[in-house]
């Protein structure tokens, strides 16, 4: 029998308002949270996926909304994380570089949950759960929790008993390790290279489509895992009373991708089902970002707002009563520790985006995929191949060298190849975007290149 009431079922349907969420339910609802690592979510079928099929994620699109503008305000596994767990941009809750940690005066939804009565766990990748006196995970193992590890076995059974046996609510995150680097899970010989179909940015060489079906590997392994863990869930009896959130993170390890503020980094996947509430197999294109999942989970937790995060809560959008939650979305890149200073700031509307490149006469570097020691298969194929024709150059180009600002529009080039900041029809568009780009670092205190540098002079001693 499902926990939640028809009465508040019917009253959606009706138009009637609801002053509460959880008023209308038997028991507040539990919270799964699924979430993958580095995913090309362009690569997910129900997401217009060419590659690949993904049974499992496609089945929850099914039975739940799916949101089309879901981004990252950065595009690095360790900040983003900690927005998703904080409700905070990362220059407010402090871990605006990766690997590095929270302010200590930060809280997060462990806290926020447990004082509405929650147990909040946490199984698999760990990034962004220590101290644990600020996050207050409850630690459950059954999933892998080293990104790099080359191998990502998993069971469900440890999750399983948590949800059968937890009397409490419970906000459970299951933090995949696929499919981040090193693409050594899954079998790649299932794909058949010259059959791919490549990002638009993309060099088109032998070693990156090589490349490439390793990584498709990983997002089937990923699949399987949604479908294990939505299995547990439905063995347990609770899936009636259980809201589930698919979340893609940001984009792939790959050149444009990760460590980026382009789209290719920072547009998300986000699936969410909670049955008799969601409306089934349809799309939202509000524009929602990793800071506003804490607010909406303490609504649905029937919680108040807490006027000191950032985010904000789209329950209104999960219920399918509007289709519209912010007018801007913004983005922070600061490349230290990954590579030399290159600080990059970015504002979008529903249309048009801006990127602000904060050190743009400088060279954009990273260690990990452009090491000239130990070059990346796939960037040393671009470079190789840039030799010799005139597109690879312009494609690596645009990696590599970056102008003051860059404005695309994103509808009619969501691989962002075209440069518009020159058109003198879109100068009104610009000033916009600048004025309101230049406010919300205000609001956070970023100061913008000085963000990225102090660990430069850190680090000398200065």
């Amino acid at each position: 029998m499902r926990s939640i009431k028809y009465s508040l079922i019917n009253a959606l349907v009706l138009g009637i308002p609801i002053t509460s969420f959880a008023q209308k339910a038997e028991t507040p609802p539990n919270i799964l949270i699924i979430m993958a690592d580095d995913l090309d979510s362009r690569q997910i079928s129900c997401y217009g996926g060419q590659n690949i099929k993904t049974p499992n994620i496609d089945a929850l699109a099914k039975r739940g909304l799916k949101f089309g503008n879901l981004f990252c305000s950065e595009a690095m596994c360790v900040p983003i994380r900690a927005s998703l767990f904080t409700g905070l941009y990362p220059a407010r809750h402090g871990s605006f570089q990766n690997h590095k940690k929270v302010y200590p005066e930060t809280e997060a939804i462990g806290k926020y949950l447990a004082d509405l009565g929650y147990t909040v766990a946490l199984t698999g990748k760990d990034h962004s759960t220590k101290p644990e006196s600020i996050f207050r995970f409850k630690m459950i193992p059954g999933f892998e929790n080293n990104c790099v590890a080359p191998t990502a076995n998993y069971t469900v059974d440890s999750i399983k008993e948590f949800m059968t046996n937890n009397i409490k609510p419970f906000c459970l995150f299951v933090m995949s390790t696929n499919p981040h680097a090193p693409w050594t899970v899954g079998d790649p010989s299932a794909f058949d290279p010259q059959k791919l179909v490549l990002p638009q940015h993309w060099v088109d060489t032998r070693e990156g489509r090589t490349e490439f079906c390793k990584y498709l590997a990983e997002v089937r392994a990923l699949d399987n895992q949604v479908g294990d863990v939505v299995s547990a869930l439905k063995s347990t009896g609770k899936e009636n009373n259980t809201l589930i959130l698919f979340l893609g993170e940001q984009g792939p390890q790959m050149p444009g991708g990760k460590w980026t503020l382009y789209d290719y980094g920072i547009k998300s996947a986000m699936i969410a089902v909670l049955p008799g509430i969601t409306p089934k197999g349809t799309i939202s294109k509000a524009m929602v970002q990793y800071e506003d999942i804490t607010p909406t989970l303490i609504e649905i937790a029937d919680g108040k707002p807490i006027a000191k995060l950032d985010g904000k809560s789209f329950l209104s959008v999960i219920k399918g009563n509007t289709d519209i939650h912010r007018d801007y979305v913004y983005g922070i890149h600061n490349n230290i520790p990954e590579g030399t200073a290159y600080p990059i700031r970015s504002i979008r509307d529903s249309k048009y985006k801006l990127v602000a490149n904060l050190m743009f006469g400088s060279t954009y570097y990273l260690k990990w995929t452009m090491n000239p020691l130990k070059l990346s298969i796939i960037w040393g194929s671009w470079l190789q191949a840039s030799k010799n024709s005139k597109n690879a150059k312009t494609m690596v180009d645009r990696i590599l060298k970056h102008p003051e600002y860059e404005l695309y529009d994103t509808e009619n080039d969501p691989y962002e190849l075209n440069n518009l900041i020159e058109k003198p029809e879109l100068k009104k568009v610009v000033d916009d975007l600048k004025e309101n780009l230049d406010e919300w670092m205000n609001q956070q205190k970023d100061p913008g290149k000085a963000l990225d540098d102090a660990a430069l002079r850190k680090k000398a001693g200065r």
